[in-house]
């Protein structure tokens, strides 16, 4: 009786590992050879996530062209700020001390000047005495007593003129306020 028991026993076990083996092989079938649809639907898959980096890529190459053309003259337009404040210097004391034709030339040459930087892009901040004080935009020398009540946290006085290239600050406005 246990010999007959012991091979039933070994009978349902070899049967259990051909089960096992043949789920093995089944799986194996199924997973080594896809579909000709999935592997069409794999390769449109993959076309488009390439298309769409590509494009990505041709927006982002654009876009770094246009800012680089931009402020490719970033640098010259700081350095010619500095002539620029000593025209605005000139001119002041010219209109003190100087003779009229000595200031209309002068003038002529800082407008001139001056035109050219706006053309390719320059554009002076407009900042008075009483504006709130922004540190996007402004940088605080100093402080000093306000005058008046109005003006505790705003702007005394605007030392040096700041200066945008295509809305972006190349240079603060260098301004006393008040506390």
């Amino acid at each position: 009786m246990m010999e007959n028991q012991d091979i039933n026993e070994e009978s349902i076990n070899n049967q259990e590992e051909n089960n096992v083996q043949n789920e093995v092989v089944a799986e194996e079938n199924v997973t080594a050879k896809p579909s000709p649809e999935e592997l069409l639907a794999e390769e449109k898959d993959r076309y488009i996530r390439l298309y769409a980096e590509f494009e990505n890529y041709k927006k982002r190459t654009a876009k770094e062209k246009m800012e680089f053309f931009q402020y490719a003259n970033q640098d010259l337009m700081i350095s010619m700020l500095g002539i620029l404040d000593d025209f605005e210097r000139a001119l002041k004391e010219i209109a003190k001390n100087g003779n009229s034709s000595d200031l209309q030339g002068v003038e002529l040459i800082y407008q001139k000047f001056k035109n050219r930087l706006t053309e390719k892009g320059l554009k002076a901040m407009e900042v008075r005495a009483g504006d709130t004080f922004n540190v996007d935009f402004h940088e605080a020398i100093t402080q000093i007593p306000a005058p008046s009540e109005d003006l505790k946290g705003k702007i005394v006085d605007v030392i040096e003129t700041g200066y945008t290239l295509s809305d972006k600050v190349i240079r603060f406005a260098k301004v006393v306020t008040g506390n």
